[in-house]
């Protein structure tokens, strides 16, 4: 009897000290939406994508730095494992003691920080004749509440609860079977989850969507070609544009302009940045007109789903110039002033500065060595000046006239985010240097079919080297400093305080420069190519830096005389996480 109270009287002793423990531990009430807005400025998590809504990539840590940075070394890895390799150009979140890391094929783990032992992993079950244009990569997750949330290659958005990897909710963003798919990382603006759609290579509509985090339900849609409607609540919002103002006869509804690389925001202006796709088909002379608002990058008002303003910078593309890429706001001096601007480094070679509240043009510079395909950009207007190198129109024969054009279609930037450093007041931008021989052919819509009516070779322009990241000055529109690289560019960039940019290359180094003088400073072998996105927080007073390895992406599979040069590289799916070695600390 003794004994049974004894047991009794110990087991609520314990209770009663385990329940004390854990009320002073720190509650994890899940990702607030202010979290998300000060993601830039936090230093022990990374809730984000981009590393803020803005996207800079830029950290304020500065541990690592041009002294120290020397003695990186790996603490921790993981593996993607089994036979799904393929291209890994995720970004990884860090919350709450766990990494968040999508992988190729629509897989999620979360992982340990300190350890990287896997705690649970989620694989979505794909259906046979998913058509993803450039591979089966997937580019990362966003995070609210107690959520991870992120989009699969059969264009669903997926919330997993963060602890348990279960399924909170699924939603489908397009129909697979016609095209659509979704690569890119959700954003979180204000509780909604903002997507875009991938597929404009198979004629699909592109557009904007805002979910509420929490449920999944649709809050607005915003089509991004002039002449479908938008819906706010399930009620009409205004058509996009003006039917046929820009597209000819049906071509409208079958014409591309998809948001697949996600969306950056403005908070201090309220606005959501969104970069559109190229018109569909490539065979341009099949639609003539502006194709608004493909090639694009469109504002949109969080609560509406209203476009505020728009800027197409390449009108009528014929090239496949898709103007995806990222909109990042910044702050210019400039002339004494500071100037709320936003750039964006395009694929059709122009390093842009626009306005961020209204989208007026301010300035365009080329990052490339050459733009074949256009004279510059008027400055009164911000149209480019076309020159005459537009493939020609095979209505009259098997195919048009043959073109060389420059950059090619996969851009003097593709899809790898640049990063903009708040101490240098420079951008750091993964440039490739290559052009195309481009032709046009007759082409008609078929639901599931590649819609391109056009066929290519790509070609490096110079012997040494195709990829180049450059440090671009907003202000002057003039490269700061370059490395050359042999192989081309695919995977994102980071800056810090500590004066570092960090990016990786196909030869499968992962690698830091001077902020300032782009001296290569440190660089590790991964064992593949990375063309993923690097991050950096602070964990337990140490600053810590991953980034995804594994080759692959649009380069192999389109890349033409370009990969061949590429081909022996290995495949692989690894995340590798670096700290100082302890003795080199300050």
């Amino acid at each position: 009897m003794m004994s049974r109270t004894f047991k009794q009287g110990h087991w609520r002793g314990t209770a009663m000290a385990t329940f004390m423990l854990a009320s002073c531990l720190p509650a994890f009430a899940g990702v607030t939406d202010q979290m998300i807005s000060n993601d830039a400025a936090s230093t022990d998590d990374v809730v984000t994508v981009g590393m803020s809504q803005g996207g800079q990539r830029y950290s304020p840590l500065n541990k690592i730095n041009t002294s120290t940075v020397a003695d990186l070394v790996p603490v921790w890895t993981f593996s993607f494992g089994d036979e799904k390799q393929r291209g890994q150009e995720t970004q990884p979140l860090i919350y709450n003691g766990k990494v968040f890391v999508t992988g190729s094929y629509s897989r999620i783990w979360a992982l340990d920080a300190k350890t990287g032992e896997r705690l649970w992993a989620y694989q979505h079950r794909l259906p046979d004749g998913i058509m993803p244009c450039c591979d089966v990569v997937n580019r990362g997750a966003a995070l609210y509440d107690n959520l991870v949330i992120f989009s699969t290659l059969d264009a669903h958005l997926v919330a997993l609860n963060q602890d348990t990897g279960k399924v909170v909710w699924n939603e489908t963003l397009g129909d697979y079977k016609a095209g659509y798919s979704n690569t890119a990382a959700p954003l979180i603006v204000d509780g909604k989850v903002i997507t875009g759609v991938s597929g404009g290579e198979f004629g699909i509509v592109g557009r904007v969507d805002a979910r509420d985090a929490r449920t999944g339900k649709l809050v607005w849609t915003r089509p991004t070609v002039e002449g479908h409607m938008g819906y706010l609540n399930g009620q009409e919002n205004g058509i996009t544009g003006k039917l046929n103002a820009s597209w000819p006869g049906d071509m409208w509804k079958f014409g591309g302009a998809a948001t697949w690389l996600g969306c950056t925001y403005g908070a201090d202006v309220r606005l959501i940045y969104c970069g559109t796709g190229n018109p569909a088909p490539w065979n341009s002379h099949l639609r003539p007109g502006d194709n608004l608002y493909s090639s694009s990058t469109l504002a949109i008002t969080p609560d509406t789903g209203k476009i505020a303003w728009s800027y197409q910078t390449t009108p009528h593309d014929g090239w496949d110039f898709d103007g995806v890429n990222e909109f990042i706001p910044f702050d210019m001096k400039k002339d004494g002033k500071t100037v709320k601007a936003g750039a964006k480094a395009d694929r059709n070679g122009f390093f842009y500065v626009l306005d961020r509240g209204n989208g007026k043009f301010i300035s365009a510079s080329p990052f490339v060595t050459r733009q074949t395909w256009t004279k510059g950009v008027d400055a009164k207007t911000g149209r480019p000046i076309e020159a005459d190198t537009r493939p020609g129109d095979p209505a009259q024969a098997e195919r048009g006239k043959q073109v060389f054009s420059a950059p090619s279609f996969l851009g003097g930037k593709n899809w790898m985010p640049m990063a903009y450093n708040q101490n240098t007041g420079l951008f750091y931008v993964p440039a490739n240097e290559w052009g195309m021989d481009i032709w046009n052919e007759p082409i008609a819509y078929k639901k599931g079919a590649a819609y391109l009516g056009a066929g290519f070779t790509i070609h490096p322009l110079y012997d040494d080297y195709i990829g180049a990241l450059r440090a671009m000055d907003p202000a002057t529109g003039k490269i700061v400093w370059e490395y050359k690289n042999p192989a081309p560019l695919w995977g994102g960039v980071m800056t810090t305080a500590g004066d570092l940019v960090f990016t990786g290359t196909p030869e499968g180094y992962f690698k830091a420069f001077d902020a300032k003088t782009g001296k290569e400073l440190w660089k590790f072998q991964t064992g593949s190519g990375v063309v993923g996105q690097p991050v950096t927080w602070e964990q337990d007073g140490e600053q810590y830096v991953a980034v995804a390895s594994g080759w692959g992406g649009a380069v192999p599979l389109w890349g033409g005389e370009v990969a061949k040069k590429v081909k022996d590289i290995s495949q692989g799916g690894m995340l590798w996480v670096f700290k100082l070695h302890r003795a080199a600390a300050p």
